[in-house]
């Protein structure tokens, strides 16, 4: 390495917390006010490390014995060699040294879209929520409109996506720098329009072809949207780590699909989420060729002859009463 050094302070994700330059060897790390690099952590000792060139004429931090040591790698050690990588913990300090010619990755494309902030994203997300809302209320009401109910459905509404978003908005702030409330907003509020989207779609599509998987496993795409919608949360969030969170949201979707077969399974005995289906449309939507009334005799008379198959079977708490008996 050649000089100057930077000393340089982490946090947990690696990010840098504290830089300071150092112009020359030896460096000495500690508590006290006589060191080189003071380090603001009482689990440290006043004098606690000493950084200086090898016989190898590589640089290397020596600890000089204090109660809680030095730490690389989970083990505590007394002469750590360093790279400009490496990582060590004095104390509760996480740390690294890296010399003037340490190499920097290349400068990163900016994707934040820094003209799509603030007050257009938010009214656009809280619009699309509360039209989410309305909607939803509308179709599964039969009442006639009143503005009262819609306007307690439409408030509620915006009060779980401002809690959501801000939930988002938070984790930005801690990991991301910047809150960006409007930009979580619109993605729970286009995240909301493609689920409804998708319900009334899937609904008119299943009835019009007799497409009854559309009605059947129609959640499991439901699920699929919402992964997408946590995925671009945490793409705002963390925009440079894309696959890594792309896995993430597969995962989670796998879990999601899987928790949701199992409990159609034990709810019901069947892993779809309704077993006919319940949506009815006007005729005039149905483009499905009309099957003949022998034909429905046929399936009728199957399912009968299924259902006694099934009833004539003994049942385990039949035989069971035999006995007792």
């Amino acid at each position: 390495m050649r000089p100057p050094y930077f000393i340089e302070v982490l946090a947990r994700n690696g990010d840098v917390l504290q830089r300071h330059m150092i112009a020359a060897l030896p460096i000495r790390l500690g508590r006290g006010y006589d060191n080189d690099f003071i380090l603001d952590d009482a689990h440290t000792a006043a004098r606690h490390a000493v950084i200086d060139i090898d016989e190898n004429g590589q640089l290397q931090l020596r600890d000089l014995g204090g109660r809680n040591g030095t730490v690389h790698l989970g083990q505590r050690r007394s002469v750590v060699t360093l790279d400009g990588d490496t990582v060590v913990r004095l104390g509760h300090t996480r740390l690294r040294v890296r010399g003037a010619d340490f190499p920097v990755a290349p400068e990163r494309t900016d994707t934040t879209m820094h003209g799509w902030e603030g007050a257009a994203p938010a009214l656009l997300g809280l619009l699309l929520i509360a039209l989410f809302t309305a909607v939803e209320y509308w179709m599964s009401h039969v009442q006639p409109v009143q503005a009262a109910p819609y306007l307690l459905v439409i408030a509620s509404g915006l009060g779980g996506g401002l809690v959501w978003s801000s939930v988002w908005a938070l984790g930005n702030r801690l990991f991301g720098g910047h809150a960006r409330l409007g930009r979580h907003l619109f993605i729970l509020g286009g995240g909301m329009l493609a689920v409804g989207a998708w319900r009334a779609l899937s609904d008119v599509a299943a009835y019009a072809w007799s497409a009854e998987w559309l009605t059947r496993y129609g959640n499991l795409v439901s699920i699929a949207l919402v992964c997408c919608m946590i995925f671009f949360h945490l793409w705002t969030i963390k925009p440079h780590h894309p696959k890594r969170l792309a896995l993430a949201s597969w995962i989670l979707l796998l879990a999601g699909c899987g928790l949701a077969l199992i409990s159609n399974l034990q709810n019901s005995g069947h892993a779809a989420d309704e077993l006919y289906m319940s949506v009815l449309l006007p005729p005039a939507v149905r483009h499905s060729p009309n099957h003949s009334v022998d034909e429905f005799l046929g399936h009728a008379a199957k399912l009968k002859a299924g259902a006694d198959a099934a009833r004539s079977k003994p049942g385990k708490d039949d035989g069971d009463g035999d006995q007792g008996g």
